[in-house]
């Protein structure tokens, strides 16, 4: 809608600011007006920083849950399979003295 403004429209906003507040505090008023613009924009790339870090901190968050679950699961898995594994006959073993 306002993307920007151009050179008619600034020179319209200059002529309405000389009527309204005069030529001594023109200046004054401009002063004003950029410091507040230049705050605003290094407050808003403070907040992209700190949000873009904060999205990183949480992806490795995540990162490091799936990799901790996946370990959890391995380990199950390997527990599991020790422990149904059935006993298989060394070669020392003799087939008739096995229990029944």
């Amino acid at each position: 809608m306002f993307t920007s403004i151009s050179g008619p429209e600034l020179l319209m906003i200059l002529i309405l600011g000389l009527l309204l507040f005069g030529p001594r505090k023109l200046p004054q008023i401009g002063r004003t007006v950029g410091k507040a613009f230049s705050e605003f924009r290094r407050a808003t790339t403070d907040f992209k920083m700190n949000l873009e870090r904060e999205v990183e901190s949480t992806e490795i968050k995540q990162a490091a849950r799936d990799v901790e679950q996946t370990v959890r699961e391995t380990d199950l898995s390997i527990a599991r399979q020790l422990q149904f594994e059935p006993e298989k006959p060394g070669p020392d073993d003799d087939v008739d003295k096995q229990k029944p």
